[in-house]
């Protein structure tokens, strides 16, 4: 969310070794429509889409003070808390958060069931954007992207299948090789690196609160939205 300047990671994931029953149709539809949005706004002339893209970014500040002006006065506010996780600021943004969606999304919508997991997706994201405003809001920095709904689906991926092996492309200087890692690895990892970005609050343009808000929301949801018939041997 923020924006689409990211850290080229250490590891990144390519893909998991677990089947699943169910089509992912929710998770397919996700994806779909995020590469819809993207391509649509990138068919607007620049000045419309720089106007669109705000009208449905969520910024802190107009849901904190909404008799300021901005959004809320014209009762889009809290449509952008849903808006907002579909509007991604560039191929990177867009494509990194989309492959996460697609590796570890089809196995948790498979767990929990494609309404569940739509739910579930959305929870996630609003509790993202909640973290983020609850520790800036006064920013008036536009939030976009699903990086937050997506987290939500990392920390039930976490809980349901960490011993999961996920192939993996590792970057270490001049050490290039895909290998595959447990995904308590992987994840970690991916926690370790918000958590430190956080606490640093940096690099500017992203929206690291959010991310962790998503994770801990999907740490603590799962629980709930998961169905109680479990394939053990996906452990």
């Amino acid at each position: 969310m923020l924006s689409s300047r990211r850290r080229t990671p250490a590891l990144l994931p390519l893909k998991d070794d677990l089947p699943t029953r169910l089509v992912p149709w929710v998770t397919l539809l996700l994806i779909a429509a995020n590469a819809a949005v993207f391509v649509r706004l990138l068919l607007l002339p620049a000045p419309l889409r720089e106007e669109t893209v705000l009208a449905l970014a969520l910024v802190p500040h107009d849901l904190t003070h909404p008799g300021a002006g901005g959004m809320a006065l014209r009762g889009h506010g809290v449509m952008t808390l849903f808006t907002s996780m579909f509007v991604h600021g560039g191929w990177m943004h867009l494509l990194g958060n989309m492959l996460y969606l697609w590796i570890f999304g089809n196995n948790v919508e498979d767990l929990m069931g494609h309404v569940r997991f739509i739910v579930f997706y959305l929870v996630a994201g609003l509790s993202g954007a909640a973290l983020q405003i609850a520790v800036g809001p006064e920013a008036r920095v536009p939030m976009i992207g699903a990086s937050g709904a997506i987290a939500g689906v990392l920390g039930a991926y976490l809980v349901l299948f960490p011993a999961a092996r996920v192939s993996t492309l590792i970057i270490l200087i001049f050490y290039v090789r895909i290998v595959e890692v447990p995904a308590l690895i992987v994840l970690g990892v991916w926690l370790l690196i918000q958590l430190l970005n956080a606490g640093s609050m940096g690099p500017g343009g992203v929206a690291w609160f959010a991310h962790l808000g998503g994770f801990l929301a999907g740490l603590l949801l799962v629980a709930i939205f998961r169905r109680r018939r479990v394939r053990q041997s996906l452990y």
